[in-house]
């Protein structure tokens, strides 16, 4: 039984001696890293993320996705909508995600994630060199006649509170920053956004030259 005087002092990490990260992305042939899409309910993440993760797939390369709705049916089950549950919610999501990325793993986070405050969050967890934001581009109005999970008109019944673009605010990346993906599934067909993404994932992904042991 842990004695209930235990602190964070009583904890030992045994990171440094855990086999590193280069034998295991030289085994897989390719690079670690998290791909983190964002946007509105029904922009496209999801279906983006599949498609992509399939095409690497094909190519040899071992991928996982973090879908918003599988994770809160499990691991983040009982976490609400509330400012304190969003934050938790992309915390542990964003700590399984290094995990991955550190394994060798091209990893997909598929994530309202609607704030700055909470991908810069996200990127502080996972490691800015590993850490790639992408926004799923579409606006109110289009994913609402998209709906379809039925969201929209549920919100609009006022049977769902805080909901995003709606009652909770979602922020747009900042229009300064240089280093975010953007996609733009309004305008765009899903398979051109999805063949726009994999261009860009590819190279990223690939393994530049030796690496150190």
């Amino acid at each position: 039984m842990i004695s209930s005087s235990m602190s964070a002092e009583d904890i030992h990490p045994e990171f440094h001696r855990m086999l590193g990260r280069a034998p295991k992305e030289r085994l897989l042939g390719h690079r670690g890293g998290v791909f983190w899409l964002y946007g509105l309910s029904g922009s496209g993440k999801s279906t983006l993320a599949h498609a992509v993760e399939k095409r690497l797939h094909e190519d040899g390369v071992l991928t996982r996705l973090l879908d918003g709705d599988n994770i809160r049916s499990g691991l983040n089950r009982g976490l609400g909508f509330s400012i304190e549950d969003r934050i938790e919610n992309i915390r542990r999501i964003s700590e399984v995600a290094k995990l991955f990325a550190e394994t060798g793993v091209v990893t997909f986070a598929a994530f309202i994630t609607p704030t700055r405050e909470l991908r810069t969050i996200a990127r502080n967890i996972v490691g800015a060199a590993d850490f790639r934001e992408v926004y799923v581009k579409a606006s109110f109005e289009a994913c609402a006649t998209r709906d379809v999970k039925g969201l929209y008109a549920k919100a609009a019944a006022g049977g769902v509170t805080q909901f995003t673009g709606k009652d909770s605010p979602f922020e747009e990346p900042d229009p300064r920053a240089e280093d975010v993906i953007v996609i733009d599934t309004e305008n765009t067909r899903p398979e051109e956004s999805a063949e726009t993404l994999y261009q860009i994932v590819r190279p990223l992904v690939a393994l530049r030259g030796p690496t150190e042991s």
